[in-house]
């Protein structure tokens, strides 16, 4: 078992233990810096972090390979990356980017393997002078999704 397999295979074992935690993203680099980036339905603590970072570290041998190991949450302007991730954020507003466009708007929803955003835009009234207030809303799929970031607002 290579290096990598044994470390992925204690990271898949620890995270059945906690369901609520997902990986977003791990990483081993060519000094065997292990780098693992979770996210949480809930959020992630501290503790979440700690009690990874034990269950791999205490089941690897430093002899065998030398290493450095760092574990941490998804940061707030990281890229959503996981179907799970769009789930946990239904409400806030989101920058997403597509092939086509970049759309700044509240995710409303998930249906099925779309994302659907609605916001409120200002265009010219059908009859008549001015600008009238109308309600947008797109559907855009998971797979059509370049970029996904939630914009924090204080």
């Amino acid at each position: 078992m290579t290096f990598k397999e044994k470390v992925n295979q204690l990271l898949t074992e620890s995270l059945q233990e906690k369901q609520s935690i997902f990986l977003i993203d791990l990483t081993i680099t060519e000094s065997f810096k292990i780098i693992v980036t979770l996210d949480g339905d809930n959020g992630v603590v501290l503790q979440d972090c700690i009690d990874i970072s034990r269950a791999i570290e205490n089941n690897l041998d430093r002899e065998e390979q030398d290493f450095s190991l760092e574990v941490a949450s998804a940061g707030v302007s990281s890229p959503l990356k996981h179907f799970r991730q769009y789930k946990k954020n239904i409400g806030r507003t989101l920058s997403v980017k597509t092939n086509n466009e970049t759309i700044e708007a509240v995710l409303t929803s998930i249906i099925e393997d779309k994302i659907v955003l609605e916001w409120e835009a200002r265009e010219p009234k059908k009859i008549g002078k001015g600008k009238e207030t109308v309600q947008k809303r797109v559907e855009i799929p998971y797979n059509e999704i370049k970029e996904a970031i939630v914009i924090i607002t204080f």
